[in-house]
């Protein structure tokens, strides 16, 4: 056998007997080829003989502890009798033992031992210790997940990925360190664990095996893989992993698309965190469009102009160069929209509209110049006054209280630039129903869902109607380019949005070769 027997570790946990049978078997069946059997997770006195017939790739036998994650609910006496058991029976391929238990626990014949640190609350100050005295111990593979409190809590499992001399899988859980479970692949771990089912809790932040197989192209990562990535608060919602890993692995591009949650209060930390890896690029997003325009030491016209930056591009030196790809792509979709409102007669332009801007954020300031360097008359509307008068005031155009929008009168184009109507509260809208009217273009920035309420009250009361998706398929796009100096088909890139969205979709093919084959 092999150190490690398959790239991804497939992790299955449930209750019963009969239900473990089952998800072995479909585990295998959706292309899981080493799984890690989460035996604590039975309520009942374990029966290896009751699972041996479902055995269809090599296993990892855990019997993880409370405090360690796990749910085994016997004495420590038992846990260990069940340890030997498992690893004597000629079942199991690996055993997971704690760094604890790893001295009283022998090897025995052909099982292979992960030899594991697991700590629930926190990254301790002396991992570094830790690590050591667990590589003094007889291991074939060592693991360390620890919880990332911070993003730069990432740089304690980062740093012992850089320096393992022997095969090591150290990654931080939680949504703040995600993105280590698959730079530790890039650093050298042999595998990278994937819950069967994400539903079951096995553990914070571990993706699923349909992630692996949709989203992330884990096979290819090596250590020439370049990394990009999302940096935001939330990111967890966004579909931009998927669109661009897809892309990459169209475009024959060793390179990988990872959502970096880093909090507002946490934006400097968080790129300095990732400094090492190194993270070539970034998208950017809420709440760090205008922090990531102030952290380039160079910017094209458009981040000086409007303050706000949407994209990071590493440079040789360390400094990043910043990009508003959100100006262009959002100027790009009216102008396509005003050339198909001409169909029939004279070529409309965005000169002379007037324009109703809903919102104040980073997306509303790219399209306020992008509109006003165009000639359009602009007026902004958001909630926060005070924000509206001073990107007025930037812009040079009008700005109106909230309560008064629907007051603004003529109006062409309306564009939705705030979160109402975004998933989960899909049944708002930022403007009243009998503000549509026919021929009123309708550009709603939100994309997840498409089909948001303003964009379906508007289509039934005849208005003309430009989603989110255009824009966000263009701004990516443009990112792409940044990113790799290939430009993409922004056909293919739209459907594949659409289809990775549609609920319809139970899967979309491996961005690469994906989880499985």
């Amino acid at each position: 056998m092999t150190l490690a027997p398959d790239r991804v570790c497939v992790v299955v946990g449930r209750t019963r007997h009969k239900m473990m049978q089952a998800e072995l078997q479909e585990a295998v069946k959706r292309g899981g080829k080493f799984l890690e059997v989460r035996l604590d997770f039975i309520a009942k006195a374990v029966d290896f003989t009751r699972l041996a017939p479902f055995k269809g790739c090599p296993w990892m036998a855990t019997f993880r502890r409370p405090a360690d994650g796990g749910r085994w609910s016997g004495t420590e006496a038992q846990r260990q009798m069940l340890m030997r058991q498992a690893i004597t029976s000629g079942q199991f391929d690996w055993i997971d033992v704690e760094m604890d238990v790893a001295a009283t626990l022998r090897r025995f014949g052909t099982v292979k031992r992960v030899v594991s640190y697991h700590n629930m609350k926190e990254t301790p100050a002396d991992l570094d210790g830790i690590y050591d005295e667990m590589t003094k111990l007889d291991g074939d593979v060592y693991k360390i997940a620890v919880m990332a409190n911070s993003v730069a809590d990432n740089l304690a499992v980062l740093d012992i990925m850089r320096r393992a001399t022997k095969p090591t899988v150290a990654f931080c859980m939680g949504e703040l360190g995600f993105p280590t479970r698959f730079l530790a692949l890039k650093a050298g771990a042999p595998w990278i664990y994937a819950a069967f089912n994400k539903d079951r809790g096995v553990a914070p932040g571990l993706p699923s095996l349909s992630e692996l197989r949709t989203t992330y192209p884990v096979r290819m990562i090596d250590a020439d893989t370049k990394v990009f990535g999302l940096l935001g608060d939330p990111v967890g919602h966004s579909f931009s992993p998927v669109l661009h890993n897809h892309t990459f692995g169209r475009m024959k591009q060793n390179a990988i698309y990872l959502p970096f949650r880093v909090p507002k209060d946490e934006f400097e930390d968080g790129v300095r965190t990732f400094v090492g890896v190194p993270v070539s690029g970034y998208s950017v997003t809420i709440p760090h469009k205008e922090a990531a325009a102030a952290l380039a030491t160079s910017a094209e016209p458009n981040v000086t102009k409007s303050g706000a930056a949407n994209t990071l591009i590493r440079q040789e030196d360390g400094s990043f160069f910043a990009a508003n790809t959100d100006f262009t792509a959002a100027v790009d979709s009216l102008k396509a929209h005003m050339v198909e409102r001409s169909t029939g007669g004279p070529l409309l332009t965005l000169s002379g509209q007037f324009v109703l801007v809903l919102g104040a954020g980073g997306v509303a300031r790219a399209i306020a110049h992008g509109l006003h360097k165009e000639g359009a008359a602009v007026t902004i509307a958001s909630r926060g006054f005070e924000r509206a008068t001073a990107l007025a005031a930037e812009v040079g155009c009008k700005v109106v209280d909230w309560q008064a929008r629907h007051a603004v009168l003529p109006c062409d184009i309306v564009v939705n630039c705030t979160p109402v109507g975004m998933t989960p509260n899909t049944d708002e809208s930022p403007v009243h129903v009998s503000f549509l009217k026919p021929g009123l273009s309708v550009f709603d920035t939100v994309y997840t869902p498409e089909n948001t309420l303003l964009v379906r009250e508007a289509r039934e009361r005849g208005c003309l109607i430009l989603t989110g998706v255009d824009l966000f398929v263009r701004q990516a796009a443009k990112q792409f380019e940044l990113f790799t100096g290939i430009t993409p088909d922004l056909g293919q890139m739209r459907d594949l949005l659409r289809k990775a969205m549609s609920p319809l979709t139970k899967a979309l093919d491996a961005p690469d070769d994906g989880a499985a084959e």
